[in-house]
């Protein structure tokens, strides 16, 4: 096997579903010079075996295991504790990778020297067969991805910042030691602030449109980005979009920061809105407004059309 070039964490609680798809998706990688760190987060279903059975059948696998469970976000920073190699990407082990994801980010950050890379995605939705079948590639993940783009900054490219997930990325193992870079833990929607972070304190990144994951909506309704009606969810989901965009404004990226408010106002909102019409919970309606006038008071021109601008008159009286 060729010397290990980058290191892949794969966190996982309760996926037992989903796990073998994961590490298959690894294992198909037309970059063979990976070498990954599962960590199970005190799984109660078979995750963590399907993880030691892949470790025992090949060594690129290494195994970890908490003994109680710790959240995604401490999940990923233990896997961060391990990695030796050049550089770190992240894959969720109910994700799956394309075949050329690795391949094509790795020879970007290779030839350009930036601090990292990021790609498209795609979601990957139930289907009427009882499996699951990945969709286009939304607006705003081409906005941040397409055209190609090599050693640039948010200066530059302001609406790269729609891109917060960890798992469209490949970095510099150096850049998160650097940087500073850690998941927060207790909290959900981790990526938010850490993309953010990573773009205002990167020298340079890559993007490129290649769609790098197809991202899973779970059949059974228990991916966390299924359960924002849930009053304790949605105060963690608008702490980590107001996170995220404090970190452009401290970071003087006035543009990007009113890229991140346009885009959150358009795409994340509205559904949001739908959701509080119906709530039983007087709460829900007023964290959520109480959002949505902050971000609205930063909104310079470019007023949204419809439905968009219904959705945020309502909020915007809650």
């Amino acid at each position: 096997m060729p010397a290990p070039v980058v290191t892949v964490i794969v966190p996982g609680f309760d996926v037992e579903e989903y796990a073998l798809e994961a590490l298959d998706s690894l294992r198909a990688q037309t970059f063979g010079a990976w070498v990954a760190i599962l960590v199970d987060d005190a799984s109660a279903d078979a995750t963590g075996a399907i993880f030691d059975a892949a470790a025992a059948a090949d060594p690129r696998f290494q195994v970890v295991h908490h003994r109680e469970r710790q959240g995604l976000g401490a999940a990923r920073n233990t896997g961060l504790a391990h990695v030796r190699t050049p550089f770190v990407a992240f894959l969720d082990a109910d994700d799956r990778y394309t075949p050329h994801a690795l391949d094509r980010l790795v020879a970007t950050l290779s030839g350009s020297g930036s601090d990292f890379a990021l790609g498209a995605y795609v979601r990957l939705r139930p289907d009427d067969a009882g499996g699951y079948a990945a969709g286009d590639v939304q607006p705003w993940v081409a906005a941040a991805t397409d055209p190609a783009r090599t050693s640039i900054t948010l200066d530059e490219h302001p609406e790269a910042s729609g891109n917060i997930v960890a798992w469209s990325k490949v970095s510099r193992t150096e850049f998160w030691r650097r940087a500073d870079l850690h998941f927060p833990v207790g909290k959900m929607y981790e990526d938010q602030i850490v993309a953010q972070q990573m773009y205002a304190r990167a020298r340079a990144f890559d993007v490129i449109p290649d769609v790098v994951v197809h991202w899973r909506e779970r059949a059974d309704g228990s991916s966390i980005t299924q359960h924002k009606a849930e009053l304790p969810v949605l105060r963690d989901y608008l702490e980590a979009l107001a996170g995220g965009i404090a970190v452009l404004d401290a970071a003087g990226q006035a543009r990007a920061a009113a890229a991140r408010v346009r885009l959150v106002l358009a795409m994340d909102v509205p559904p949001l809105v739908a959701l509080a019409k119906e709530h039983p919970d007087d709460a829900y309606r007023r964290a959520l407004g109480g959002f949505v006038r902050e971000m609205w008071a930063r909104v310079d021109g470019g007023r949204p059309g419809e439905p968009v601008a219904t959705a945020l008159a309502a909020a915007r009286l809650w």
